[in-house]
């Protein structure tokens, strides 16, 4: 009883000595269950709470800190079925449960009063000792809400709107799991980031953590150094109220074997801010990146800088430059950033160019500086600087999509756009010449969602797209090495230097004639075999590649030599896969699920087929990733399956040399 009559007078000293004007920090006692502190007059202060938790201590679910109306933090257990949102499941106890620790802070705002409690929070499964103590910040600074776990980012969103404070605040937490919890005004300088050099292997690669993925990829080889930046995205595009929360983060290599993870390119830092797509480009020999200011998804267009942007090309033919820090309203549209040493450390210009939202900036073969408007706008347009004065000079094409990206390679031009286009035309041709690819069925598109081109040493070209995962917005990166004819069709296959590392291949079988089933006994492999066509008749085979669980084939690789047609299907161990469309027949291979790959190349005589499965806690599937004679490649995403054994089937054909090799 004394001890606790003690902390209560302790508490009230801190109170007294925070209204006689000390600095804004506040002991929440752990020896008592509740207690008051001062908040700040100013409602948009930030702040911090940190606090000592004992996670072994864990077993129902917990409010372990609370401050009412203002901040939530609990353990629960999560549905080990259900990776909505959080993707909590990608870490489970060894007993298949799923625990979580979660901050929920609420938030108010006029213009979305419907916004308020945004949650952040880790599966305990992920850290190094799930069942010890471990240190915890929640850092919210108005454009962040971070959790922060033994010095470490483990999780963050992006905010709009502020908690309302009172004069006097009540707290309430569990003294069994925390010790030496306090709350800062304004927010402490968080823990340095620690970017690293990545020694792995970068293909299907995600960055670190449970929920973090990547979205839109642009890319630019430039001084000997290929550039990768990427739309860090966490929750599927469900971050910062469903508007995305977006910005680039940004890897580079000199090799393609070491990675370096440089400091963001285009970080968040307004509550206004949301950021889409753009690409890299240099001019006047300095790195830039340009991307898009998604203002509208916050606010209405009449209260950004749209309007006045829109007037003025209108008035005048061009576009002009305005200060996003002096222009009436919130910024919006085309931006960029330069880098001051030509290899990372980039600053915002502060500057908008241009009212299209994903602007696709680069400086052609001939040295002209150029811009291909997507999403509100589209079209060719051209300027003597970034910062004003484009001019359209090829109004309607390419149609405004999520981002087109123009390259040249040898003879020929190209523009890819986003998801579904692509078009070509001799390089000496006017951009009337342009011809849709697509339309033909002669694309390279492979599962690859807003692919970049970027053609680096030695003449050779590079391809760099995300997979979607769970259905939803953002994924894998995926790199692949294109393949040009002289005709000027591109095709691709795997790139040898990011090549995921492997163990010492078997022989499994010398010739498969008829159906046959071999188990895999790993759940990520390399397959390898030759595929020899009937002297009689062009026949078809397929892989199926199953979970183990009956008869039902998962997901089965086809390829038909009567047709040129390879696709991925869901069929049976006892019949083969009706047919699939392609992008020209309307189906959908961005999806990454069932569809067909048309006119393939080099399949008229014996020809190498190549598969990568790779399981994925994280994903909760696996990848099956195809390459087709060395020439094209396809990739699948298969929720909820492990493969243990795969199916092959026969029709006019034999396979020879099967080849099989764990990842390591």
């Amino acid at each position: 009883m004394k001890k606790r009559i003690l902390a209560i007078l302790l508490i009230s000293a801190n109170l007294i000595l925070s209204a006689a004007g000390q600095p804004a920090s506040n002991t929440l006692d752990t020896r008592i269950p509740k207690g008051e502190f001062r908040a700040p007059a100013d409602t948009k202060s930030s702040f911090t709470v940190q606090f000592t938790i004992d996670l072994k201590k864990f077993a129902d679910e917990k409010t372990v800190l609370e401050i009412p109306n203002i901040l939530n933090v609990r353990l629960r257990h999560q549905d080990p079925l259900d990776r909505q949102r959080q993707n909590y499941p990608s870490f489970r106890m060894a007993d298949g449960s799923v625990p979580v620790l979660e901050a929920t802070i609420t938030l108010h705002s006029a213009e979305h009063p419907d916004w308020q409690n945004m949650t952040i929070g880790i599966p305990l499964a992920m850290l190094k000792k799930p069942g010890g103590k471990h240190n915890i910040l929640l850092n919210f600074t108005g454009a962040r809400w971070t959790m922060y776990v033994d010095n470490e980012i483990l999780d963050n969103d992006f905010p709009f709107g502020y908690p309302q404070w009172e004069e006097n605040n009540r707290w309430k937490l569990d003294t069994a799991f925390l010790s030496k919890a306090d709350i800062h005004f304004a927010a402490v300088k968080p823990p340095a980031s620690t970017l690293k050099k990545s020694f792995t292997p970068i293909q299907y690669w995600t960055p670190a953590g449970h929920n973090s993925w990547v979205g839109d990829v642009a890319t630019l080889f430039y001084k000997g150094r290929y550039h990768v930046f990427y739309l860090y995205d966490r929750r599927h595009h469900g971050s910062k109220f469903g508007c995305g929360g977006h910005y680039f983060e940004h890897l580079s290599t000199t090799d393609f074997k070491t990675w370096t993870e440089h400091e963001a390119a285009t970080p968040l830092e307004e509550q206004w801010e949301t950021i889409g797509t753009g690409v890299p480009f240099v001019f006047k020999d300095q790195l830039c990146i340009s991307y898009g200011l998604h203002t509208t998804r916050i606010y209405p267009e009449e209260k950004t800088t749209l309007p006045a942007q829109w007037e003025y090309l209108k008035k005048y033919g061009h576009t002009d430059e305005f200060n996003q820090d002096t222009t009436p309203g919130f910024p919006a549209g085309s931006t960029y950033s330069v880098s001051a040493d030509g290899i990372s450390d980039f600053r915002k210009s502060h500057l908008t160019f241009h009212p299209c939202e994903n602007p696709s900036v680069y400086t052609d073969p001939e040295g002209k500086l150029r811009m291909m408007a997507n999403y509100h706008s589209n079209g060719i347009w051209e300027s003597d600087s970034i910062n004003g004065g484009w001019h359209c000079i090829s109004p309607g094409f390419p149609p405004g999509g999520d981002c087109t990206f123009f390259f040249r390679w040898g003879r020929f031009d190209y523009i890819i756009g986003g998801f579904t286009g692509l078009w070509s035309k001799p390089a000496e041709a006017p951009n009337t010449a342009f011809e849709d690819v697509v339309r033909k069925g002669l694309d390279f598109y492979d599962g690859s969602s807003v692919p970049s081109i970027s053609g680096i040493q030695d003449g050779r070209f590079l391809m760099a797209a995300w997979i979607p995962i769970h259905g939803g917005w953002g994924g894998n990166l995926i790199i692949r090495e294109l393949i040009q004819f002289a005709d000027g069709r591109i095709g691709s296959k795997w790139m040898k230097e990011i090549m995921p590392k492997t163990e010492q291949a078997k022989l499994l079988v010398q010739r498969i004639t008829k159906t046959d089933i071999l188990p895999t006994g790993t759940k990520s492999f390399m397959l390898t075999f030759e595929v020899h066509p009937s002297e009689v008749k062009k026949g078809k085979f397929a892989v199926s590649f199953l979970s183990g669980n009956g008869d039902q084939s998962a997901c089965e690789l086809q390829i038909r030599l009567d047709d040129q047609r390879a696709q991925f299907g869901s069929g049976s161990l006892t019949e083969f896969a009706g047919s699939v469309q392609s992008l020209r027949e309307g189906g959908e291979p961005h999806h990454v699920g069932n569809y067909a790959i048309e006119n393939l190349i080099g399949v008229d005589k014996p020809f190498t087929v190549r598969v990568i499965v790779k399981g994925d806690d994280k994903i909760g599937g696996s990848l099956i990733d195809t390459e087709i004679a060395g020439q094209r490649t396809m990739i699948t995403y298969r929720a909820d399956l492990t493969v243990k054994k795969m199916a092959f089937r026969m029709e006019g054909v034999e396979l020879r040399n099967v080849q099989f090799a764990k990842l390591k």
